[in-house]
């Protein structure tokens, strides 16, 4: 019987490859031909010399039409039939394979439906290529999304990659194709050949890969799914019941290609990098790990900003499961693992997004709206369902597929203001005529609405820089949601600050304290991150000034403060080493400086902080709040010394810094209790690299008012050093009160109660007895008059209620009757002050102290000096 010919435009669509709904022709259909009912199988195989169709034992050769389609009827037969195709080549090669055209699509009208409307949730498990069995025939089902395109298939060496063989059908109006080709297994090799509505053919890597190959080729590589043994269970189900915002923070930003290289500078995998990082940021008391971007990304040099794979981790160090290995065993140490995710932008290599179908299909197709001027990159399309459908399941794939624990949003300014880095006239103006970009800050809200209320515990951080309001507050308030913010504010004014020469820095005092003005306004993580060490930056011990010593105590003075001040703190990996170089992406850090005294002492700064910052809560419980903060002295900045308390209700830590390299005999301090604090952590100490300034391990809070304190201790500053005291006992709870809020009203009712009303029992017994007589200092260091030894039977005035940081009248009249004779000379050059230190005497220690006077007893004369910079040995 003749076999039914096709239709002639159809064939020639198909045979020339143009065809978006290839299986109208190909594959088995039903028909009636002279009144007999039966199947027709059509076949199409470019450079196929015959075809024949197997059933069972039963072969049957294929009629060739003048199309070059092959063809077969069979009588009383039914689809669906399977059957199996012999392929004989020109060359002779014989190939048995089930025909792709005779099975049903993989997707279903729910799965289009919800990603048409940019709410499909598990989209990587649709999209892009899975690893299947239908009908018992195991192969691989491809689904891309290319609405503009005429033709889609799917190409690899299993197709000698001509894009005639296996053409993928639309999928209605969807703008999705898909085919499940029998016989492509686990590490198969494909690409999408697309043919835009020009003609024109793109080859393109599949956005869904799980696996993508290194350049130059950059094709995709079909993984398996569910097989890693995850071993982190416990760790999961204590993430979902916690608070992230009430538990320890301190998070270690990692490259992992440059962080550690093997021999000839090999790059290390995942499972290779796992334990050694595990146990080092473990050993110096980081929480978590933040990797910058593992999705694959075809420069190196971009860091990993510049994403060509948003579902494959970077094949650089090895599989999708030796990365889920990774997670596992930071997991398994305790630490958690955090994603840079960059979803504002990609780059305009043409293997990847950019015009995936021929046309601006995942960035806008004005570039006012869709080109990065300063990155030279595409920006996604938020009005678009289908791209923010791409974008929100891929930050849920990291978080299912791999456990990581949080995202940190990259770029989050760039993608909020429609005018971010461009000049008047490069732009466009929202439906309302500003600047916002309302998309954006509606899928920002879906992302984080999202991944909070599916993955309870997961974090998500926003990198924005600008003052966009209510960046983590809870979308129900017209926030965006965010976990936390980067405190980019808070990182240039105190790296600025801490460039300057300490005998300035009195008058950049305001760049410390400033940041605490709008600190509860969000709630912050402090960022020291790879951006401030590259681009000629410089490291941050370069930053720092003054000699190779000072450039020292300055970094960790600088990593102290940044880990007790408020908010969460993260770090760039290598600021442990104190390397003088710029991070560099193509080595591995300079593990060899661990061999250098100066960075062994650094190295153990770093891991005592850590330990201590674990430890105690009132470092971290209440960061975002009020009662967790409090200043003890804002204003200091002749001496440049700087002092706060933090608090977990009872429980507090004391923390003052001298960031001057004159050391500060007896300074006296407002304390929240009384009792006796111990110093347990000094960053002069000689363990760090430090000075060896005596300092008392233990000092007793007196009842002697002071910084709006009822009480207060005496304690020597080593230079350019940060000291945190802990109380030895908790206060007596019938005593303890809120110090933050009641300060001011303790500071108001003295005020209103007058300098002539009799003090408390407390204030009278405090008393300041008569100082002993001061043997003579040099000339050169004569007082100036208003730095006179108040008279002993003189009763320092009451507290005054202070204005905002400006100090109160008795703290001024307390610091100008205690002022030693060089209080106003203390940051002169180095040699001249350390003369004069050496010959200064002590009030006596009764007397509410704000200067250094003589060192007591159990400090050697020569420890007053300004330490030696460092031994005369040669930097490493």
């Amino acid at each position: 019987m003749t076999v039914p010919t096709a239709s002639a435009d159809a064939a020639l669509r198909l045979v020339r490859g143009e065809s978006a709904v290839p299986h109208d022709l190909l594959g088995a259909h039903p028909i009636t031909r002279d009144g007999v009912d039966g199947v027709v199988i059509r076949a199409f195989q470019p450079n196929a010399a015959s075809i024949a169709v197997v059933l069972g034992e039963q072969r049957w050769p294929m009629e060739r039409d003048a199309h070059g389609l092959f063809a077969l009827f069979l009588s009383d037969r039914t689809a669906p039939i399977a059957y199996r195709l012999e392929i004989t080549f020109g060359d002779g090669r014989v190939v048995l394979r089930d025909d792709p055209y005779r099975f049903l699509p993989t997707l279903g009208e729910m799965d289009l439906h919800l990603f048409n409307e940019g709410r499909h949730l598990r989209l990587w498990e649709k999209l892009g290529a899975h690893l299947r069995e239908i009908d018992d025939v195991a192969g691989t089902s491809f689904a891309v999304w290319a609405p503009n395109a005429t033709r889609v298939s799917v190409i690899g060496a299993f197709n000698d990659w001509d894009g005639r063989a296996h053409q993928m059908r639309r999928l209605g109006a969807s703008g999705v194709f898909e085919l499940f080709v029998p016989g492509i297994g686990v590490n198969a090799m494909y690409k999408f050949e697309i043919r835009s509505s020009t003609g024109a053919l793109r080859v393109k890597t599949d956005p869904y890969a799980f696996k993508i190959e290194q350049g130059p080729g950059r094709a995709s590589i079909v993984q398996s799914r569910g097989t890693y043994d995850w071993k982190d269970g416990a760790w999961l189900a204590q993430r979902a019941d916690a608070d992230p915002l009430r538990e320890p923070m301190l998070v270690y930003e990692v490259h992992l290609s440059s962080w550690m290289r093997g021999e000839h500078n090999r790059v290390l995998t995942y499972r290779e990098l796992a334990p050694r990082l595990a146990e080092h940021v473990k050993r110096m008391g980081f929480t978590h790990v933040e990797l910058l971007p593992v999705l694959e990304h075809p420069f190196g040099g971009s860091w990993g900003y510049q994403v060509g794979g948003y579902f494959a981790p970077t094949s650089r160090h090895g599989s999708p499961d030796d990365f889920r290995a990774f997670v596992d065993t930071l997991h398994e140490a305790g630490i958690g693992v955090l994603l840079d995710w960059v979803p504002a932008h990609f780059p305009k290599d043409d293997w990847a997004l950019r015009r995936f179908d021929g046309t601006a299909c995942y960035e806008h197709e004005d570039p006012r709206l869709g080109d990065h001027p300063e990155w030279g990159t595409h920006i996604f399309n938020y009005a678009r369902y289908e791209v923010r459908n791409f974008l929100l399941a891929n930050a849920l794939y990291w978080i299912e597929e791999f456990h990581i624990d949080g995202l940190r949003v990259d770029a989050v300014a760039s993608m909020l203001y429609l005018d971010y880095g461009r000049e008047a006239g490069e732009w466009l103006r929202n439906r309302f005529g500003g600047r916002e970009n309302l998309e954006a800050v509606s899928f920002l809200k879906q992302l984080n609405h999202a991944v909070h209320s599916l993955h309870p515990g997961v974090i998500t951080v926003a990198e924005e820089s600008t003052s966009w309001p209510k960046v983590t507050h809870p979308i129900s308030e017209g926030g965006l949601g965010f976990t936390l913010k980067w405190n980019m504010g808070w990182m240039h004014d105190t790296l600025d600050y801490f460039k300057v020469d300490p005998f300035f820095r009195k008058g950049a005092h305001d760049k410390l304290t400033f940041a605490m003005m709008y600190e509860y306004s969000e709630r912050f993580m402090n960022p020291l991150s790879h951006d401030e060490v590259v681009h000629l930056k410089k490291s941050l011990l370069e930053k720092m000034p003054g000699d190779v010593w000072q450039r020292f105590a300055n970094l960790r003075a600088l990593i102290g403060y940044s880990i007790t001040r408020p908010g969460k703190s993260l770090f760039f990996m290598g600021t442990e080493l104190g390397s003088h170089h710029e991070w560099n992406h193509d080595v591995s850090l300079e593990w060899h400086l661990l061999g250098d005294a100066r960075r062994q002492g650094l190295m153990a700064f770093m891991e005592s902080i850590g330990a201590l910052y674990r430890q105690h809560s009132c470092f971290w419980r209440r960061d975002h709040e009020p009662s967790g903060y409090g200043w003890i002295d804002v204003s200091d900045k002749e001496q440049s010394v700087l002092s706060y308390a933090r608090y977990d209700g009872l429980a507090h830590a004391m923390v003052v810094l001298n960031l001057t390299p004159v050391p500060r005999a007896e300074y006296r301090l407002g304390a929240p209790s009384l009792g006796t604090y111990h110093v347990v952590l000094n960053s002069d100490a000689t363990t760090f690299g430090g000075s060896g300034y005596a300092v008392a391990e233990a000092v007793e809070a007196e009842p002697v008012p002071y910084h709006g304190f009822p009480q207060s201790v005496s304690v020597s500053l080593p230079p350019l050093s940060i000291l945190v005291l802990l109380p030895t006992d908790r206060p007596d709870p019938r005593a303890a009160v809120d110090v933050v809020a009641n300060r001011a009203v303790g500071e108001a009712s003295a005020s209103r109660s007058g300098a002539g009303q009799s003090q408390s029992k407390q204030d009278k017994a405090s008393k300041p007895v008569k100082a002993p007589k001061a043997s003579k200092a040099p000339k050169a260091s004569k007082a100036p008059k208003q730095a006179k030894q108040p008279k002993a039977s003189k009763q320092p005035k009451a507290p005054m209620e202070a204005k905002a940081a400006k100090p109160s009248k008795r703290q001024m009249a307390a610091k100008t009757a205690v002022s030693e004779p060089t209080a106003t000379a203390t940051l002169r050059p180095m040699t001249r002050v350390a003369s004069k230190l050496a010959v200064k005497t002590s009030p006596s220690s009764t007397v509410p102290k704000r200067s250094p006077g003589r060192p007591a007893s159990r400090t050697p004369r020569t420890k007053t000096a300004i330490p030696p910079s460092s031994p005369p040995a040669t930097d490493a």
